[in-house]
């Protein structure tokens, strides 16, 4: 695993810590870092050109002279695209330039990132990003001290509003989560300032081997028993029931 020194905002080694190999020190691979520099631009296009067509553009709908005896070409509108001041014809229309990106190539391009900047010793760690003002001055001058010189990309976890405010008003230094981070700015800045725990969580989060979390076991219990169920009473004995008489016979009619 690759070792890197651990420093404070004034720039003095305060520790050392192991970066995860197989993100840290993975093996560059140009193509995924070309398509996801290709994918995370075309996802920033606004894509709101737009050009006038013949309906769109100012003009009267008559027909500016008769078909056929001028010796003039015939013309049917004065808003066609032939003419000055017409309409253009398949001109770009308001799109969406996006498109999708396999989630494993992107992650494969974050590790490329992270790990050609780490070959290159482009990569920081800092112990925590405390400020004690929201001020730009005093992260500027914090990021002097780490020997940030032209444009920085820093990547720290949690909530931190100084930080936030401080940063947002510095050319060329972005700020950016770890679960936001993207390959085109890793490439795009010159140097990663990672704070320790940013760095902990990208190497579990980037690990293609990281173990996936397991249900724990759970013993059985075992029923409990069956509550046993009452005689039921007895019922009353039934009188008999009373003989049905017989029916009269109907009397015959005489003859």
């Amino acid at each position: 695993m690759p070792v890197v020194d651990v420093v404070n905002l004034d720039g003095k080694k305060v520790g050392s810590v192991e970066l995860a190999d197989a993100v840290f020190g993975a093996e560059i691979n140009k193509h995924l870092l070309h398509e996801a520099s290709r994918w995370y631009q075309a996802g920033q296009r606004a894509g709101t050109h737009k050009v006038k067509e013949k309906s769109e553009v100012s003009g009267a709908g008559r027909k500016l002279w008769r078909q056929k005896g001028t010796g003039r070409a015939r013309v049917g509108s004065i808003r066609s695209p032939l003419w000055r001041h017409g309409g253009t014809v398949h001109g770009p229309k308001p799109r969406d330039y996006s498109y999708a990106l396999p989630k494993k190539m992107v992650i494969g391009a974050l590790r490329s990132a992270l790990s050609a900047k780490l070959a290159d010793q482009k990569l920081t760690v800092v112990d925590t990003w405390s400020l004690d003002t929201h001020k730009s001055k005093a992260l500027r001058g914090a990021l002097g001290k780490l020997s940030v010189e032209k444009t920085a990309l820093i990547v720290s976890h949690g909530e931190n509003r100084n930080l936030e405010l401080a940063s947002r008003n510095l050319d060329g230094v972005k700020l950016s989560a770890p679960g936001a981070l993207q390959p085109y700015d890793v490439l795009r800045h010159e140097l990663i300032v990672l704070s320790k725990d940013a760095a902990a969580r990208l190497g579990h989060s980037l690990d293609p081997e990281k173990k996936p979390i397991e249900v724990p076991h759970v013993e059985t219990i075992a029923p409990a028993p069956a509550a046993k169920k009452e005689a039921a009473p007895k019922a009353a004995a039934k009188k008999p029931a009373a003989a049905k008489k017989p029916a009269k016979a109907a009397p015959k009619k005489g003859k």
